[in-house]
This record gives structure tokens, C-alpha cells and sequence, in this order.
């Protein structure tokens, strides 16, 4: 199967890109499919049912159609509790789908629950394609047309593990997606990239509900609900936004196994494909070493960033002067981090997250004129030169932005710089020019030395 990467160069991208909603009950191997139909391992896959619990959606590109592809957790009748979420979420799917697979374990066949979510299917008017999955030899082929009873015409013998039938499968997809719109000019440029990420709990998925203004991402009082990454484009400030929720974040994901450790990959990538990330912590709790730790992440992957302090309703007085003195102590290497205290639960102050937002985004993006920087660095030299070590101080000869998102800077100099010194260098670039939000990379390349008889020899 082709990668979507691989020939994203030579379809459209732009103008409507049609949805393929997959759904079943759990542990039909509805995510291993999905898997299957965008060519990588993407969606967290696991022998236990219920590991998916958002409905997910994917980029899938087949024979030059792009579409999306939404992975949905296990449908049941008369779920109760986070089953009942999941449900919703499978529903929801379906409902703004334009093709529906349905997904069934060949190797069983129909079941009780597959025949009421075939109920449901039909209340929806969608097109669906009944896919017989685990169909891993012929005699499971020729077993699969029993699932002609249920009334959804011809099933389709897939193994999503080994990718028996997936092309033919793909084949009938593209035949009921509906007929591609006329090709118009790409925008500039897409919605800003937004990752929530925080450790379990902290209330990523309760902020993406509150700014989508709908039930997006499954809530619930355990920790760890979300295990895929949820993507969605949501208005906030009068500006469209792609936000994507991500799975709490326990341990280093060396140290993670199983659904978590994937989890845990899926995090980074989101974070590693955002612009801006939006740390959430629970500002009624201490801030903790995983807290810290998910901080650091962020800030090393070079991406702008935004502290949410979430949950501010349950905080009192004390709290406050608590908290203050932990912000301090806990996140003094990251004081240039901007700050919002906020409510997902209640609403409160969350519209202050949009403005943050494009500070940290324009200080990311913002280059300073060579001339400007070094009549500024010429100055401040000459106000706090380096110290003298060893008889002499070495010398910034110039200095230059290499890039910016996040802003990069290279120092010239005749022999490397203490660290403290380089740091100092770095604090007064962000007092002289902003950078509120963003990470500042500041490195030092001194020059070489020549060898004897070479130009540059020291005198002696």
C-alpha cells in the first residue's frame, strides 16, 4: 500500500476530503484495519478490547484519493458509564461519515451485538461495506458469506493483520465515497497546530470539549481515558485551530509497556507535528516531577509554549500562595513560558487561550535583523564584557539568526564562552526582544584555531 506521504505531492489538497467512519463492536481488530488502510502503525492496537475510546481520525490516500479515515472504540447496546461515551462517540462517527465500515470478526461470525449495531447503521442512512475481518485463509473466506444475513450485502473477507483483501476492500470504498469536488486554489496556510498534553487527568479532554462545544473526547473520572491522539478543528478567538488531545503522560516512554508505552509515542509525534503546545496542569494539586518532566519535553522538542493552570475553580487563597511559590521553585528555567489560569469545567478565563496562543506563535516565528541584533550585542559586550579567564576574555565577533520556529541564534567568538555567560547572553535577547512563549536556542562557535606555520599563528 502506498504511504500517503509518498504521493501527497500529486493529489489535490484542498476542498472537501470525504470521512470513512470504521466501526464495530470491540476487539474485531477495527484499529489493526485502520492500521492497515493508512499503510503505518498509528492507532494503538492491543489484544484487550476497549483500548480505544475517542473516535480518531487519520489521513488515507488510496490509488490518488485522499479521505479520512476515523478509528471509533467498541460499540455495545445499553452501554453504561465510559461504555456508554465510547458508544456516543462511535454514533457520532457515523453519523458525519460519509461511507461506514462495519467490521466483524469473520472467525465468529454475526452476533447478537453485530446484528443491533446493524439496527443502528440503518438509522443512519449511510452507505456500508460489511468487512469480514480476521479472514486469514480461504476456509474463513468461504465461511464469511454467512454474514450475508445481515442484510448488508456482500461481505468483504479482509485479514487487516496481513493485508489479505484490503486493496479490493479499498476498491469499494472509493466506489461509494462520493464523487470528489472540482479542484480550487490551496490556502496559504492551514489552521495553527495546537497539542494539549499533561499528565493523566488534568483535564486535556475536558478543554477540548469545552472549546469545541461538544462531547469530542471521552471524559471520565479515571485516569488514562485517552489513549489516541483526538484531532479537531475548533474556533477559538474568532480563529480556527487544530487541536489535538493527547494521552496523559505517566512515565518516560522508555519505561512505559503496552498501551501505554504506544500512547506515549503518539504524544511525542503529536507534539513533534504541533506549532504551539498547551501544558495543562492541575493547578489544585502540587506540581510534580512528571509534571516538570512533560514541560521539559515540550520546550526540548522546540515548540512554542502556553501553561494552562486548569481546574483554578477548585483553587482557594492558600492554594494561591502556594502555588505561586511552586511556580517559582518548580519552573524558574522557564520563566519566559507564557501563563493562563483557566476552568475547563466551568468555563472561566478560557478565552484568554487564543490571545496566548498568538503571542507564543509570533514570538516562535519572529527574526531579528542582523544589523539590529549585533548594534544591540556591540552594546551589551561593552556594558558586561566576559569575564577574563586565564589572562584573556574571549570576544563575540558576530552574531547571526540562524532560523527561526523556534528563533536560533549563533555566537561567533574568538574561544568558546562560559555557560553562564551564554545563558546571560540569551536572558537579555529576550528582554530586548520578546519572545514571550517561545523557546530561544543560543549556540557558540568559536574560531578555529591554526596550527603552526598557519595564518593566525600567536605571536611569541
Amino acid at each position: 500500500m502506498t504511504l500517503p506521504s509518498e504521493i501527497a505531492e500529486s493529489t489535490e489538497p484542498t476542498g472537501y476530503i470525504p470521512v470513512v467512519a470504521v466501526v464495530g463492536r470491540p476487539n474485531v481488530g477495527k484499529s489493526t484495519l485502520v492500521n492497515r488502510i493508512i499503510g503505518r502503525r498509528q492507532a494503538v492496537v492491543e489484544d484487550t478490547p476497549g483500548v480505544t475510546r475517542d473516535r480518531v481520525p487519520y489521513d488515507a490516500n488510496w490509488s490518488g484519493r485522499q479521505f479520512t479515515v476515523v478509528d471509533t472504540g467498541g460499540w455495545e447496546p445499553d452501554a453504561r458509564d465510559r461504555a456508554a461515551a465510547i458508544a456516543a462517540q462511535a454514533e457520532s462517527a457515523v453519523a458525519t461519515a460519509d461511507v461506514v465500515l462495519f467490521v466483524v470478526d469473520a472467525t465468529v461470525g454475526a452476533t447478537d451485538v453485530d446484528e443491533a449495531a446493524v439496527k443502528m447503521l440503518r438509522r443512519s442512512a449511510k452507505p456500508v461495506l460489511l468487512v469480514a475481518n480476521k479472514a486469514d485463509n480461504n476456509n474463513i473466506d468461504l465461511e464469511s458469506a454467512t454474514l450475508w444475513s445481515l442484510g448488508l450485502g456482500q461481505p468483504y473477507p479482509v485479514s487487516a493483520l496481513h493485508g489479505r483483501g484490503s486493496g479490493d476492500l479499498l476498491d469499494a470504498v472509493l466506489d461509494a465515497l462520493p464523487e470528489p469536488p472540482p479542484i480550487t486554489e490551496p490556502t496559504e496556510r492551514g489552521p495553527r497546530r495546537v497539542a494539549l498534553v499533561g499528565r493523566p487527568n488534568v483535564g486535556k479532554s475536558s478543554l477540548l470539549n469545552r472549546l469545541a462545544r461538544e462531547e469530542r473526547a471521552v471524559v471520565d473520572p479515571v485516569a488514562g481515558t485517552t489513549v489516541d491522539p483526538v484531532d479537531s478543528l475548533v474556533q477559538i478567538g474568532g480563529e480556527t485551530w487544530q487541536l489535538v488531545d493527547t494521552a496523559g503522560l505517566r512515565k518516560r516512554v522508555g519505561k512505559a509497556s503496552g498501551t501505554e508505552y504506544y500512547a506515549s509515542l503518539r504524544t511525542a509525534a503529536a507534539i513533534e507535528a504541533a506549532e504551539v503546545a498547551v501544558v495543562l496542569f492541575d493547578a489544585s494539586e502540587p506540581i510534580s516531577e512528571q509534571d516538570q518532566r512533560i514541560i521539559g519535553m515540550v520546550v526540548e522538542s522546540g515548540r512554542a509554549v502556553v501553561i494552562a493552570f486548569n481546574k483554578w475553580d477548585l483553587v482557594d487563597d492558600d492554594r494561591r500562595y502556594l502555588l505561586a511559590k511552586e511556580v517559582d521553585r518548580e519552573l524558574r528555567r522557564i520563566p519566559w513560558a507564557l501563563r493562563v489560569n483557566i476552568s475547563a469545567h466551568t468555563g472561566r478565563a478560557v478565552d484568554k487561550l487564543a490571545p496566548a496562543l498568538r503571542t507564543a506563535l509570533d514570538s516562535w516565528e519572529t527574526r531579528v535583523p542582523t544589523g539590529q541584533l549585533n548594534q544591540w550585542l556591540t552594546a551589551l559586550v561593552q556594558e558586561t564584557p566576559h569575564p577574563v579567564r586565564g589572562g584573556r576574555a574571549p570576544r563575540i565577533l558576530f552574531a547571526t539568526q540562524a532560523g527561526t520556529r523556534p528563533p536560533r541564534f549563533v555566537l561567533f567568538t574568538t574561544a568558546p564562552l562560559d555557560a553562564g555567560y551564554q545563558r546571560f547572553v540569551e536572558r537579555k535577547l529576550r528582554e530586548e526582544f520578546g519572545f514571550e512563549g517561545s523557546p530561544v536556542e543560543v549556540s557558540v562557535k568559536p574560531r578555529k584555531r591554526q596550527g603552526p606555520g598557519g595564518r593566525g599563528k600567536p605571536h611569541g
